[in-house]
């Protein structure tokens, strides 16, 4: 296994792993990082089942141990939880970012899964989802992934002033980089679909996705730790960057079949 992807595998399956701390964390009633993810259940037994099943897949992407099997049901979930939850919302508040933001994040995050399962070396298992299934599930994976790009590009345009103020105030020009990003997710997003320069274009976002992890998300979690939305917002930057080296490997794969 190359580096890129196991950095890319190690990124996704921690920030899956303290998305499912964070549910027993809501579970519990401790004061803590809390709400946690924008994909919170409603109830306590629904909030410990849903973590456990994070910590799970996690353990599993990470040990490589039913790991395409867990990627599969994990991306499944995903898809399941946008079109019955996030979906509704969406169309109940169709001008507000906040349905926009987590309902594509997770389909981003849903893509990343799909595509890792498809590099993910099977088990052996009866159940387990075969090669054949997966390439079929591989570009869905990208161009959901690509679409999701897109959305967010968007939101950095509209918002752009907003975006701005989240900028560490030592960087310089802090609305030209809100613009500068949301260029770059449409031209990482074309890249990924076209597949021109594909695998570039995902390593590139993949490390910008790390750079705000360490420059941004870091500092404003070790300035608020207990604010559980600055959390999630840093996990879900991480496992951004760990699906762009997915998705890199997956194109690197392509060139070598």
């Amino acid at each position: 296994m190359n580096e890129l992807l196991r950095a890319g595998r190690f990124f996704f399956a921690i920030s899956m792993f303290c998305f499912g701390v964070e549910y027993f964390i809501y579970a519990s009633g401790l004061k803590g990082p809390i709400p946690g993810p924008p994909w919170l259940p409603g109830s306590q037994v629904g909030a410990l089942l849903t973590g456990a099943a994070l910590i799970a897949v996690a353990v599993c992407i990470t040990t490589e141990k039913l790991a395409r099997l867990s990627a599969v049901l994990l991306g499944c979930a995903l898809f399941l939880y946008v079109l019955f939850l996030q979906f509704p919302r969406l169309i109940a508040q169709p001008h507000s970012p906040d349905p926009w933001t987590s309902g594509f994040e997770l389909l981003a995050l849903m893509g990343g899964a799909f595509v890792l399962a498809r590099i993910e070396t099977p088990d052996g298992l009866r159940l387990e989802p075969a090669n054949n299934s997966l390439s079929h599930l591989v570009p869905f994976g990208r161009v959901v992934f690509a679409v999701a790009l897109v959305v967010f590009a968007v939101q950095h345009f509209q918002y752009a002033k907003f975006v701005a103020t989240i900028v560490p105030a030592w960087i310089p020009a802090r609305l030209f980089w809100a613009y500068f990003v949301g260029v770059a997710f449409i031209a990482a997003a074309v890249a990924i679909v076209a597949r021109k320069m594909a695998r570039t274009a995902s390593i590139l976002l993949g490390t910008i996705f790390f750079i705000w992890v360490v420059i941004l998300h870091v500092p404003r979690v070790a300035a608020n730790p207990r604010d559980g939305n600055e959390v999630t917002s840093l996990l879900v930057a991480l496992a951004m960057s760990g699906v762009s080296f997915i998705l890199a490997e997956s194109f690197a794969s392509d060139l070598s079949a």
